[in-house]
């Protein structure tokens, strides 16, 4: 069930500026992680990008195919092999721990309906979460592969704490209030080092 790279495939890669892999044995383990990180930084703006379409449902769709073109891509530097499938379905549950408020995407999808501002809202709003969460996803999955995982042996939830350590890295927060509007009147130090 895994999917080679055909020669068009390879073609079309070296025409949109990714560079082609050589076998994943004959790289060194920091040139096939430098290749994967500029990867994952291209094909992160490429996503970015995606989310610019002003047509509804194109822009998730044409967001999806670019992610599993990346994880393709990044099966391939690091010699693991590729199910379109099963990438599809590691996409769908890794999306929803990066992106806990998918509902955005979704919004921005369909406010794209509303003509002139909704376009407008939803292209900035796809373009600002597309771009962060395929970056994210991309490291993921270069953590998962450098350290010797497969597609069959990933698992989401073992990743949370890089997914958060990597959106606080990004400035992505997932609660509903942001440092800069909490109350700036905290207890004072010696207030909560006295009743402990």
């Amino acid at each position: 069930m895994t999917q080679e790279t055909t020669g068009s495939e390879a073609a079309a890669a070296k025409e949109s500026g990714v560079p082609t892999v050589p076998a994943a044995t004959e790289m060194t383990d920091a040139a096939r992680d430098e290749l994967a990180s500029q990867l994952v930084d291209r094909l992160a703006l490429w996503s970015g990008a995606a989310g610019l379409i002003p047509v509804p449902i194109v822009d998730l769709a044409t967001v999806g195919g670019v992610q599993l073109y990346m994880l393709r891509r990044l099966s391939e530097i690091y010699g693991v092999p590729f199910s379109k499938n099963r990438g599809k379905s590691i996409l769908a549950s890794l999306a929803g721990a990066v992106i806990p408020y998918s509902a955005a995407t979704t919004t921005a999808g369909l406010v794209k309906f509303f003509p002139v501002f909704g376009t407008a809202v939803g292209q900035l709003t796809m373009a600002a979460v597309s771009a962060p969460a395929t970056w994210i996803i991309g490291k993921v999955f270069i953590q998962h592969f450098a350290s010797g995982g497969t597609l069959l042996d990933f698992n989401p939830p073992d990743y949370r704490e890089f997914i958060k350590a990597h959106r606080e890295k990004l400035g992505i927060r997932s609660g509903a209030v942001a440092p800069s509007t909490q109350s700036t009147t905290a207890p004072s130090e010696s207030t909560t080092s006295s009743s402990v």
